[in-house]
């Protein structure tokens, strides 16, 4: 296990420019270039504004402002945990000319995946924050928390891409298995509404890593608040053992990629 770490660090030039060409290929010859780094948590957002809105006319409320920005903080990372999940399970596949012909560590693939929607969030988050000083929403010691729950979702995102990806060489369904539980996982996290709302079965909706993460940057940035510290707690653990548990399984079956292909 550590061989293989210290194999994937002495390798990080490689990382870094496998993930520089996802991102060339990305917006290469694209008419709307970096507009597309925000596109998709726009659509989200208006997805979560339209499904509020219909909740306050229903409920004959006014639609807040409050509700609108915390949709907006957190579609970014959940659009970047999608995109990151979606292209980390399909890595090895879209890369077997490289996984055939040359040996290094597999696990640069499904990793700069993840590496290369960084890309995309930074370039949303930069847009975000620009929203965030026009609704004039404050700042506060707390958005120190923010770097710890993202470096969280990445693991997490790291982890289910090594797993995925791993599986989906093997069993070539699992690429739409993944896009299944994706379209419908936004129903089962907080990305449109507060796990507060359900009340005595929020803890089946915390039960999701992503969940603590995504009510946490809610907590920082829009409440000015501390996480949750026992559900915080508790994705870093999900993360950290997920992590590992996906990195053995990754290694134990790296052997028989080549055969797979």
């Amino acid at each position: 296990m550590f061989d293989a770490i210290r194999a994937g660090a002495d390798h990080r030039d490689l990382l870094f420019m496998i993930t520089w060409r996802d991102i060339r290929i990305k917006y290469k010859q694209s008419v709307m270039g970096f507009l597309w780094a925000i596109f998709m948590p726009m659509i989200i957002v208006a997805a979560g504004i339209v499904i509020k809105l219909a909740f306050a006319v229903i409920s004959e409320e006014p639609l807040k402002m409050i509700d609108v920005v915390t949709i907006s903080v957190k579609s970014l990372p959940w659009a970047f945990f999608v995109a990151s999940l979606r292209f980390a399970s399909n890595s090895l596949v879209s890369n077997a000319n490289l996984v055939t012909k040359i040996y290094f560590p597999r696990l640069i693939f499904p990793v700069s995946a993840v590496a290369s929607q960084l890309f995309d969030f930074a370039i949303a988050s930069v847009v975000l924050v620009v929203i965030l000083s026009v609704l004039k929403v404050g700042i506060s010691i707390y958005l120190l928390w923010v770097p710890v729950l993202l470096t969280i979702l990445i693991l997490i995102g790291i982890g289910m891409g090594l797993f995925f990806s791993a599986a989906n060489l093997f069993f070539r369904d699992v690429k739409y298995l993944v896009e299944v539980i994706l379209t419908f996982a936004i129903f089962f996290t907080p990305v449109f509404y507060d796990a507060d709302m359900f009340g005595k079965w929020k803890t089946l909706m915390m039960i999701n890593p992503v969940a603590p993460v995504l009510e946490g940057l809610r907590d920082v940035v829009v409440l000015h608040q501390s996480p949750d510290p026992f559900w915080t707690a508790y994705a870093a653990i999900v993360a950290v053992v997920g992590l590992l548990v996906s990195f053995v399984f990754f290694t134990r079956m790296e052997p028989l990629f080549a055969e797979s292909i």
